[in-house]
């Protein structure tokens, strides 16, 4: 992955807790015991920037063991193929054994396993797809 690619990525991650906060609308009683009326207004979540279009979903998800083998799927939002499959930006990733088992476009799969190392937590799973990338993250309960 190319210093751009990575930096949209971890762009993506920053804000992904914000994308999902925005458009709740809440109900509240309005004093005599009656539910107000809930806003009718709802906000489209903006689109990805260009380079950071793919779409990536781990299953299963949440995880429960060492060495377990996920499903990576998903689509590259316009990218050339599936290039490359990232489990983790550390020294030790979270994911080994990463197989591509199908790049197309518009609709890859590739396999993986947990790495035996890991433990509890949250991760990233990001792809490439020569010239949009994508994130999601894997949360391990072991």
């Amino acid at each position: 992955m190319t210093r751009t690619s990575i930096a949209t990525v971890a762009g993506l991650i920053l804000t992904a807790g914000l994308l999902g906060s925005g458009a709740v609308a809440a109900s509240a009683a309005d004093g005599t015991g009656t539910p107000a009326r809930a806003a009718t207004a709802t906000t489209a979540a903006p689109k990805p920037p260009k380079g950071a279009r793919a779409v990536v979903q781990v299953g299963p998800n949440p995880t429960t063991r060492r060495g377990q083998e996920v499903t990576i799927t998903g689509n590259c939002g316009g990218g050339e193929k599936l290039k490359a499959v990232i489990g983790g930006l550390t020294q030790r990733p979270s994911l080994t054994n990463i197989r591509i088992i199908d790049d197309n476009p518009q609709g890859f799969v590739a396999k993986a396993n947990l790495a035996r190392e890991i433990g509890n937590g949250v991760g990233p799973v990001l792809v490439d797809c020569g010239g949009e990338v994508g994130v999601t993250l894997l949360v391990t309960h072991m």
